[in-house]
């Protein structure tokens, strides 16, 4: 759908928009997290927490449920996770308290149409992801002003310049980042302080977690998404993504 449609959709005029989430990110510079997770749900109308319940996400999803234990948290399924995240998933949402969790899943027949066999992975891993995740999740934001992301400066360079509020060109949306200023111990700490519960898979070697085909143990030393679709030249799902471009704050896509 064009932006302009999208927009009108939604009631949002561009403008307005930008200068919107230059106030927030003025309003918010100096404060924490939690004060951005607050904010954000009650400055911004039909807003979703987009989580992959992976390594780190309990952070996220625990301050979402501090706020309003009735956000909405849209989890996609692609059906090649690994059956610990699926399990950590239900863990997470009942320790929580989670009460509108929404499981996303590629229609079936887009399924049937485009990876009968499950092994479009190997020949096209983007177009995968684009089948399995990211077209899925754009179907179900439908009708949402904006999404929480628990994306962070430190994760890789295309991330360095990340601000807590950005338009997403292209959509019309905002982006909340509520973690973008956080390092590892950071997350650390926040996960020891509330004693959260851990995705198993990290005990394993994995601080980054995908779908188990395209996800590895990372060695000591490596970068912590150096697993996630091992030799490949590729850094992300495709979620952050319009159009098949990155994403970025005044970026026409």
């Amino acid at each position: 759908m064009p932006l302009d449609l999208i927009q009108t959709e939604l009631g949002v005029d561009r403008a307005e928009l930008t200068e919107k989430v230059n106030a927030l990110n003025d309003q918010f510079r100096h404060h924490s997290a939690h004060d951005v997770m607050h904010g954000a749900l009650e400055e911004i109308e039909r807003l979703a927490l987009v989580s992959s319940f992976g390594a780190e996400s309990v952070v996220l999803l625990h301050m979402a449920a501090v706020v309003d234990k009735m956000t909405p948290v849209l989890f996609v399924d692609t059906q090649m996770l690994f059956a610990e995240t699926l399990e950590y998933q239900h863990e997470v949402s009942e320790r929580l308290g989670l009460k509108n969790v929404q499981i996303i899943r590629a229609d079936d027949e887009d399924i049937q149409r485009g990876d009968p066999y499950g092994s479009l992975r190997l020949r096209d891993t983007d177009a995968c992801c684009n089948l399995r995740k990211t077209f899925p999740l754009q179907k179900a934001l439908s009708g949402y002003c904006g999404w929480i992301t628990g994306r962070k400066r430190f994760q890789s360079g295309t991330r360095a310049a990340l601000e807590f509020f950005e338009v997403e060109d292209g959509t019309g949306r905002i982006k909340v980042n509520p973690l973008a200023h956080w390092a590892p111990e950071d997350v650390r700490a926040y996960m020891e302080e509330n004693n959260l519960p851990r995705h198993p898979l990290v005990a394993k070697g994995y601080p980054s977690i995908g779908c188990a085909p395209c996800t590895s143990p990372v060695k000591e030393g490596e970068d912590p998404r150096a697993g996630r679709w091992r030799n490949k030249d590729k850094e992300e799902c495709g979620i952050h993504f319009v159009d098949g471009k990155m994403v970025r704050v005044g970026e026409q896509t």
